[in-house]
């Protein structure tokens, strides 16, 4: 199913988590941060941003996190597969023109963009740019996406 992102974001909402989807903007180099080394992915305009809070939560975080990395570019920083604070990690990143969600990774310590932690009621899922906004397959009978409306506000005024 395709769903328009043009300055909306998309809001997949199970009963315990969701999945915000955002395009970005603008062409940048995205840096991702591990315990050894530095990479820097290329992000095009169009490339999506999600955030996955897989044991739910309020959508503020979410709609920070993603003005953080597609507006600001701020790194993803990634930990090792055994650092404690994964568990604590509420919400997770992914950036890229074809996203797959899954439960069976450790939040926070996956340093390939392609994947993203997500609940089980919402692994399986593929998330790929389209010319319209992103298509979404295959998608949960009960779960209805929907558009939701943001802007940031960088006036502090």
């Amino acid at each position: 199913m395709n769903y328009a992102l043009d300055d909306e974001l998309l809001l997949i909402k199970g009963k315990q988590s969701f999945l915000l989807v955002a395009k970005v903007k603008n062409r940048f180099g995205l840096c991702i941060e591990t315990t050894h080394d530095e990479y820097v992915q290329g992000v095009d305009a169009g490339d999506l941003v999600i955030v996955s809070a897989p044991e739910d939560g309020v959508i503020e975080p979410a709609l920070m996190l993603i003005d953080l990395v597609r507006t600001f570019h701020v790194p993803l920083l990634v930990l090792p597969k055994d650092h404690p604070g994964s568990k604590r990690i509420a919400y997770v990143v992914s950036v890229g023109p074809e996203i797959f969600t899954s439960c069976s990774i450790r939040r926070g310590t996956h340093p390939d963009q392609h994947l993203i932690c997500s609940s089980d009621e919402l692994a399986g899922i593929t998330l790929k740019r389209s010319e319209q906004g992103v298509d979404v397959f295959p998608l949960p009978g009960s779960i209805i996406p929907r558009n939701i409306k943001y802007e940031i506000k960088t006036d502090l005024s």
